[in-house]
């Protein structure tokens, strides 16, 4: 009999059974893919998903893999590039980039490491119940064989298509449909100067630095855009980085480092994360656009939230459905701010409105203020912190007051 039954061990998953197996419970990891391995995903973490990294003890692993952490973000709209270094104030280096296979595979180490168990290519097939209550699993081992386990809670980390969310009929809220799609390649030979976002008529490429010399390109368009798109991705991704200078004049010697991958599904949604004997996090719990790139990071506190709510109700004092609803209400109050901001951004024509570009032009010779919007930008300061009204119009009025006095 376990503690906690965790279905699915990427990010989500094994940072969540770490944690618990550190507070002593006893927990069970499930996933059905082998590892290490890819999953067709972005990875670039934000801030607080590498400050979380550096509480557990793990960046420094993550970045002896070989991933270069990320101290400079730029943005450019065919014009001019925005660029700052990036120093955050606690000393901890400002974003990182490594790729899933790597990533997933330190995780799940540091869960066996506290004591949790982890069987791969397990393929959970249903739930066991009890009074309406969810007390186990049923799952078909590597070689095929039907077993079954039982724990006090399962927790669902198994993706936006989350098969533990379908078998609990986990209500859906706050959903919006796909707002965009990408592709994504893997390139040698391309110099990447931290992270750099590219903006052009409704098209975006992020790209960063990554493990084995590498630099990861993922471009953005409409969703509307994905089946004329996926007809010939090589030819509109090139085409679309073609079309942006300050990213196209290094592409004439790169090398593309296998296939692209694609991602198109992505409906925006929030799904209530726990009930009798079962709950949800990461993506399972609630997904959107990745056009800002804070999935990873969302996943790690998230991680952190259930894993308190699990270990509150362990330690007694508090009934483990009323530690869980707690968890649901903490975790919405911080995400779904965060996903209206996201979705507005997933708007891709919202980065060159012409507040949007207005700013970033009064930002041009102001080093300082250019360094606290990338701050802001990439979480290491609060967003609302930068983007007040009051501090844009003095921004502004700076940019002003240099434009007369010139």
């Amino acid at each position: 009999m376990y503690d906690a039954i965790i279905v699915g061990a990427r990010c989500a998953g094994s940072a969540t059974a770490m944690l618990l197996a550190r507070r002593g419970l006893r927990v069970l990891m499930l996933d059905r893919g082998r590892f290490p391995s890819e999953t067709i995903s972005g990875h670039f973490i934000m801030h607080p998903g590498t400050r979380k990294l550096a509480e557990w003890g793990l960046l420094d692993r993550v970045i002896a893999s070989g991933a270069p952490p990320i101290t400079r973000a730029s943005f450019n709209c065919g014009d001019f590039t925005l660029s700052a270094p990036l120093a955050p104030d606690d000393g901890l280096p400002a974003c990182i980039g490594p790729r899933r296979m790597v990533l997933d595979q330190l995780l799940v180490e540091a869960a066996i490491e506290a004591g949790a168990e982890f069987r791969a290519e397990s393929s959970v097939r249903d739930l066991l119940w009890a009074d309406q209550q969810v007390v186990g699993v049923r799952f078909r081992t590597p070689a095929g064989e039907e077993r079954t386990e039982r724990a006090t809670l399962v927790i669902g980390a198994d993706g936006r298509h989350s098969l533990i969310a379908r078998l609990v009929d986990a209500a859906r809220y706050r959903e919006v449909a796909p707002i965009t799609c990408w592709y994504m390649g893997y390139w040698a030979d391309l110099r990447v100067d931290g992270f750099e976002a590219h903006w052009l008529n409704d098209r975006l490429a992020l790209a960063l630095p990554t493990n084995d010399g590498l630099s990861l390109v993922a471009v953005g368009w409409p969703h509307a855009s994905f089946r004329t798109v996926r007809e010939d991705v090589d030819g509109h991704y090139r085409a679309t980085v073609g079309a942006m200078p300050a990213l196209a004049e290094r592409f004439s010697d790169a090398i593309l480092a296998g296939p692209y991958t694609g991602m198109a599904d992505l409906a925006n949604f929030f799904r209530r994360p726990c009930g009798p004997g079962w709950a949800l996090v990461g993506d399972a719990g609630h997904f959107k656009d990745p056009t800002t790139a804070r999935g990873i990071s969302d996943a790690f506190i998230d991680a952190e939230l259930v894993a308190d709510a699990v270990a509150a109700a362990h330690s007694g004092g508090i009934s483990l459905e009323a530690s869980l609803a707690a968890y649901q209400l903490r975790r919405d109050a911080r995400a779904i701010p965060e996903s209206e901001f996201n979705m507005e951004r997933a708007t891709l024509a919202n980065w060159g409105t012409p507040p949007q570009l207005a700013l970033r032009a009064a930002l041009r010779n102001n080093p300082v203020d250019t360094q606290a919007f990338m701050h802001a930008a990439m979480g290491i300061t609060p967003r609302e912190q930068f983007f007040t009204a009051e501090n844009i119009g003095r921004v502004m009025a700076a940019a002003r007051a240099t434009s007369v006095a010139s």
